[in-house]
């Protein structure tokens, strides 16, 4: 019977690599119970520190809720109650054909109620307080005193889709008022661009764009203009527009 060698064949090598796994195991536990022994004496030489450190920030934490429960929360609902009767007097002044009296009542306080700004003094932080700060803005540009709405409504600040933008164009309002255009300019632009809606932002794009030709944007007022009309066919502004673009397009040639 023929016989015949296997090309390649080659003696098994199992013992000698069982053998290797083996000793090759043994070194990584040897490691492991060094890397053990050496944590533990590590965390028996610090463990007060270690403990400090644990107690650190378990009082941070507790401290922390403890604050928002017993003293931010108390504090913002007691804020806000004071800013219904501010509120009060602002919306009357609204309505009210002798407006003054009642704008300096929302802002410095009656019935022994507080006013916006001593919300604003006295709450800083709140939820209340920033409303506040929007309500003075108003109530200071109503009282024609535009120096003060500005600083107030830059302190501002608010995720509202309306609030911010008019937050934002008032204060442009404001700058035209003194007589600033260019920062009145630059207030519009932040004031179409912050959240873009079918009621602020014709308006401002309609603003700036005016505003812009008094001071030479001629570029820019013009793809303000052309934007509310292919954008915003629908507002109000959209139908001034080809009178302005005309305007502004004879000042531009």
């Amino acid at each position: 019977m023929a016989t015949f060698n296997r090309r390649g064949y080659k003696k098994s090598r199992s013992n000698n690599a069982n053998n290797s796994d083996k000793s090759q195991t043994a070194e990584v536990f040897e490691s492991l119970d060094s890397t053990a022994n050496k944590s533990e004496q590590w965390i028996l030489k610090n463990q007060n520190k270690i403990f400090i450190v644990i107690a650190a920030i378990s009082i941070s934490v507790l401290s922390y809720l403890g604050y928002q429960r017993l003293i931010v929360e108390p504090k913002e609902k007691e804020a806000i109650s004071e800013l219904n009767t501010a509120q009060y007097f602002f919306e009357l002044a609204l309505v009210s054909n002798k407006p003054d009296s009642l704008f300096n009542l929302a802002l410095n306080g009656g019935e022994g109620k507080y006013g916006f700004l001593d919300i604003v003094d006295e709450y800083s932080g709140t939820k209340a307080a920033n409303l506040a700060n929007y309500s003075i803005g108003m109530s200071y540009l109503n009282l024609k005193e535009y120096g003060n709405a500005i600083i107030y409504l830059e302190k501002f600040k608010s995720n509202d889709i309306l609030l911010q933008s008019i937050s934002f164009g008032t204060i442009g309002d404001c700058f035209s008022e003194l007589n600033q255009p260019n920062e009145a300019f630059e207030y519009y632009q932040k004031a179409f661009k912050h959240n873009e809606n079918i009621y602020t932002t014709p308006k401002y794009l309609f603003k700036a764009a005016l505003i812009g030709s008094e001071i030479g944007k001629y570029k820019s007022s013009i793809n303000f203009l052309n934007r509310i009309k292919e954008d915003y066919p629908d507002s109000y502004e959209s139908s001034l527009v080809e009178v302005q673009l005309g305007r502004i397009e004879n000042l531009n040639n």
